[in-house]
């Protein structure tokens, strides 16, 4: 279930971050992903564009949330591109026909 998102912080300054400030940001994200309650490591965030494109695989709807939500807190006042696939873990239903 792929749910593309995109919100843009504010621009009231009108000029674009620092190029390292973002690259920074963008690896504490990579960071709190992995070393927080979510030891998440199949979700990638890359500069692209003069976005941020955060994309990967999650096993759950509240795993997405709160993937979302470190970004949103990480990323404020950036473009941030989201695509973020919650991997469908339930039982097959019948045999498969070989």
């Amino acid at each position: 279930m792929s749910d593309p998102v995109a919100h843009q912080g504010p621009a009231a300054s009108g000029t674009a971050p620092a190029a390292g400030n973002v690259e920074y940001r963008v690896a504490h994200l990579h960071d709190r992903l992995a070393a927080e309650e979510l030891g998440e490591l199949g979700v990638r965030a890359e500069i692209r564009a003069g976005a941020i494109a955060v994309t990967g695989t999650v096993p759950s709807a509240q795993c997405r949330e709160t993937v979302l939500r470190v970004a949103r807190e990480e990323l404020a006042g950036l473009t941030v591109h989201a695509d973020i696939v919650v991997a469908e873990t339930t039982r097959p239903d019948h045999a498969e026909e070989l």
